[in-house]
């Protein structure tokens, strides 16, 4: 090819080499054995010239390269690298990465639970360990160059996203930006706003996967392609899977139809007996058989649940599933033994280790947050060195941690979000399914869904070629942000800084679509008066009679339901444990024990935290030995004793013989009563005089005689719908202005009251606040400024902060959890009691929870588990009475050491002893399976 060039185009290319050989990117692609791909070295090159960077692509395609560079351009430079991440475990992940390519020495840790070397020039930390440096001034921030943010599509998260933006707006501008992001649909809009906070950023977004990845079906003992072959973007759904799917929604062979009296005919049977030996859903052993028979281990299954990964384990040892040879079980078995060799015999007994090391060895292991941490590590170990082939995970799996398979599994393609079941979403898939394929090892990943009935081809197929993963902006002001914004800004720079804001950003841009809407609006609205026009009279005021007396019967029929539902309450209010009633609806109807009334404790008419709670919840035993929470919905009329029953001391709500024994009394005891049936009274609207008038005025009206009268009324009706979505439109214009600035001038105004801020001046209350971070920052800083936690031992105050951190996992726990008594008690009340009092500020001020702005209720949840370990208990004894999985209890203690981390510096120095016992409650709680270091 050379001597194809003239000498002057030889030159040319010559000195391009020349001058690309003496770029800081030439000396980093040496330190790798593998080319970079276009992405990279655009990205690579960006940063080069001084430019921020955006860089989203695929899971597995290599992004941190692009942030290992800004490593190297500081290090070459003299400056600093933060390298942040969303989780402890990556950010370990990194840790061992970075120090194994630079040397210990130059690579420093910082998460919530350790600290390790942290003056390095280079700090891998967690991204709220940054937005705490930056609040509080720290001296680490000189000479910082660049910061890289892995995973930054975070700031979608509604939980902690708000951390991502903050440091992004906050950090000073001579800082260059290294965002990481998966594939999302809106990186440009992205794009654009880190341009406009932080200066010149190039968008690199990469759809290339390096590994192409294969959609599969696994129905019956057939392995379908997901898509035909064929070329083109748009693939077509396999006819297969379209064939089966139909044949599975015709009427299916049902032995009991004979009973009712209907022929089938013997061939029809035949081939419904045909059709279903092809098609059902594969149990797990044979799932992991079938893949290894194929070549396509290692596989991470996904189940959406914590106790069917750990049954999935089960199952396959049960089945004999052995996917090691005896020279892989003694790798295992020698690695396991070190990695747990801190962890004492009786606790290894405790944690299911004999159980685990088993699977382990058999090269299957389940991985989900309630394990311990320890545990967690040793199976990404195993799995990343090929020693652990088969892995069931929850989708916590998904998010960063470096543990890439040949193979992807998903049961179903379901989950439970908190709330209710609901489909999981593109974006979700794309993310679990992003894991198939490994760089340099597979030259091919597969995706494999488990057929199961009712599915839709077509709709695994959407989710398979959708790429719609939007950004979308969880940011809100919180009142530590509030003070520690005013204290460095000033409260109208920070109004302005917060205006920066992606979320701002964003309701700023939809304004523009909603004003076009609007416009189309009132296009539609001119149409529409013509049409309802009548010449007997002004048909306008006619529909608004008519409106008018339909809006009065419905204020009637709510105000009817309504104070039927008050009398429920009211009835509910007066039951007493020992109370035998008849759940008149819902899913528990029928005779039923009260063990609690669940009437709300402290009940103030008018509180919202009584709102919230939706009046009684009775806590009951059913006939069927069901104890459930009832909620005002299973009472839409007044309910009465029946009967009364003594409840045995010795009854205990979760064992299901107590449950058994005290059913079966109860249908002795009231079986054969007949509720009395509620009669409905006369309807309301029947004696109204308002109603009467209304009915009169649209008689009278001229309108009321035309011909075309129901004609001219439906396009009134046209129109006083668009007219009103019109208004709506027109207030959500208004709603999205400045909405996250009048949040904060809310915030502001609720800690002006209560003496936080002073107009721009933070006072000393206001500086506690600025050191306490997390979602019940101001009762925090409030029960420090009441003294609750004064007099409290070490064991006694974790007790107590516990409340300020764990949220339960099921929002309705039908037990009241279990209290140390004496003066942890007391202050728990008194915490509550003061929570109280901020939320009803909080509704006075218009600071919205739903909105996820103000504070929670603290939940007592975990207080006896943290009272226990603090208090020197063993592991055994602690599990057991908490009924908690390892790793969520070792999550809520190093949780609950943080906060008590953030108390100890924000409590007064003198005449308190709340901050030398918080540092003793840190050391006490910090023991055993809670100190064993994640860093390795």
């Amino acid at each position: 090819m050379t001597e194809d060039l003239s000498p002057a185009e030889r030159y040319a290319a010559a000195r391009e080499r020349a001058v690309e050989q003496a770029t800081a990117l030439a000396g980093f692609r040496e330190m790798y054995e593998f080319g970079l791909d276009p992405f990279q070295i655009e990205a690579c090159q960006a940063l080069e010239a001084g430019k921020g960077v955006l860089v989203a692509a695929p899971t597995g395609s290599g992004k941190t390269i692009v942030g290992e560079f800004a490593v190297h351009l500081a290090l070459m430079q003299g400056k600093k690298c933060f390298y942040t991440t969303p989780i402890k475990a990556l950010s370990n992940q990194k840790y061992a990465d970075l120090s194994k390519r630079y040397g210990a020495d130059k690579v420093g840790l910082l998460t919530g639970d350790n600290s390790v070397n942290s003056d390095a020039p280079v700090v891998v930390m967690t991204t709220e360990v940054l937005r705490n440096m930056l609040y509080s001034g720290s001296q680490s921030l000189l000479n910082l160059g660049y910061v890289v943010m892995d995973e930054v599509h975070y700031l979608s998260d509604r939980f902690r996203g708000a951390v991502w933006e903050e440091v992004i707006i906050h950090l000073q501008e001579s800082v260059t930006l290294v965002s990481l992001s998966a594939t999302v649909s809106n990186a440009e809009e992205f794009g654009d706003w880190l341009d406009t906070v932080r200066g010149d950023t190039q968008v690199i977004v990469s759809e290339h996967r390096p590994v192409p990845l294969f959609q599969h079906v696994l129905a019956g003992r057939r392995m379908y392609d997901l898509f035909e072959e064929g070329e083109g973007q748009r693939k077509a759904v396999n006819p297969d899977l379209t064939r089966m799917a139909r044949m599975e929604a015709s009427r299916s062979y049902n032995p009991r139809d004979r009973r009712k009296g209907k022929m089938i005919r013997e061939a029809d049977r035949e081939r419904e007996r045909r059709q279903r030996s092809r098609i059902w859903t594969p149990g797990r052993p044979e799932v992991i058989d079938r893949l290894d028979s194929e070549g396509l281990l290692p596989a991470i299954t996904f189940i959406f649940s914590r106790a069917a990964c750990e049954a999935a384990v089960q199952q396959c040892l049960h089945a004999g599933l052995r996917l090691n040879d005896e020279d892989a079980r003694a790798q295992v078995r020698e690695i396991v033994e070190e990695r747990t060799a801190a962890i004492p015999d009786e606790d290894l007994h405790v944690l299911g280790y004999y159980e685990w090391l088993e699977g382990l060895e058999r090269g299957i292991a389940a991985h989900h947050a309630g394990m311990l941490p320890t545990f967690k590590e040793v199976v990404e170990e195993l799995f990343v060195r090929g020693l652990v082939r088969a892995v069931f995970a929850t989708e916590t799996l998904a998010l960063g941690i470096n543990m890439p398979a040949r193979s992807v599994v998903l049961e179903k393609l379901v989950k439970w979000n908190g709330e209710q079941h609901a489909d999981i979403t593109p974006g979700e898939y794309t993310q679990l399914t992003g894991r198939a394929g490994r760089r340099g090892i597979d030259v091919e990943g597969h995706a494999v869904v488990l057929w199961q009935r009712a599915m839709s081809p077509e709709h695994l197929a959407g989710l398979a070629g959708t790429r719609t993963y939007p950004l979308r902006s969880s940011f809100k002001p919180s009142y530590n942000m509030a003070v520690n914004l005013t204290e460095q800004f000033g409260r109208h720079r920070s109004r302005e800084l917060l205006e920066t804001s992606f979320a701002q950003f964003q309701a700023d841009k939809s304004v523009v679509g909603i004003s076009r809407q609007v416009q189309k609006n009132e296009e539609g609205l001119e149409g529409y008066k013509a049409s309802m026009t009548c010449h007997l009279g002004d048909f306008d005021e006619y529909a608004r009679l008519r409106r008018e007396l339909k809006d009065r019967e419905t204020e009637l029929a709510k105000q009817g339901a309504n104070q039927r539902r008050v009398a429920a309450a009211a009835a509910l209010e007066k039951l007493k444990p020992g109370d035998v009633i008849h759940v008149p609806t819902g899913k528990y109807a029928g005779l039923a024990l009260v063990l609690d009334p669940g009437i709300p404790a402290g009940r103030v008419n008018g509180h919202r935290g009584f709102e919230h709670q939706d009046g009684p919840r009775p806590l009951v035993l059913t006939a069927e030995r069901q104890v459930k929470r009832l909620a005002a919905m299973d009472f839409p009329v007044p309910v009465e004793a029946l009967e009364r029953m003594r409840i045995p001391k010795s009854f205990n709500a979760r064992s299901p013989q107590s449950r058994r024994d005290l059913a079966s009394a109860l249908r002795t005891k009231a079986g054969h009563i007949v509720p009395d049936r509620h009669r409905k009274g006369r309807a309301a609207a029947a004696d109204d005089r308002e109603i009467a008038r209304l009915r009169t005025e649209l008689r009278a009206h001229p309108c009321h005689g035309c011909d075309e009268r129901e004609d001219h009324a439906r396009w009134a009706e046209r129109f006083h719908r668009l007219r009103r979505d019109t208004v709506q439109l027109e207030r959500r214009i208004e709603g999205r202005t400045n909405t996250i600035a009048r949040t904060f001038d809310r915030i502001v105004a609720l800690l002006t009251e209560l003496d936080y801020l002073r107009g721009d001046e933070v006072t000393q209350n206001g500086k506690r606040l600025a050191r306490l971070y997390g979602e019940l920052d101001l009762l925090a800083s409030e029960c420090l400024r009441e003294g609750v936690w004064e007099g409290l031992s070490p064991a006694e105050l974790a007790a107590c902060v516990s409340a300020l951190v764990f949220e339960a996992r099921m929002a309705d726990d039908a037990l009241a959890p279990k209290l140390p008594s004496g003066k942890v008690k007391a202050s728990l009340g008194e915490m509550v009691r003061i929570w109280g009092r901020l939320d009803a500020l909080e509704e006075d001020f218009k600071i919205n929870q739903a909105e996820g702005v103000g504070q929670r209720e603290p939940d007592l949840g975990f207080a006896w588990a943290a009272y226990m370990w603090a208090s020197d208990k063993g592991l055994d004894e602690v599990l057991r009475e908490i009924e908690m999985p390892a790793g969520d209890f070792v999550r809520w203690c190093k949780q609950v050491i943080d906060v008590l981390g953030q108390i100890s510096a924000a409590a007064p120095r003198e005449g308190s002893t709340v901050a030398k016992n918080a540092r003793k409650a840190v050391d006490q709680l910090l023991r055993g399976v809670v100190a064993y270091s994640s860093v390795g």
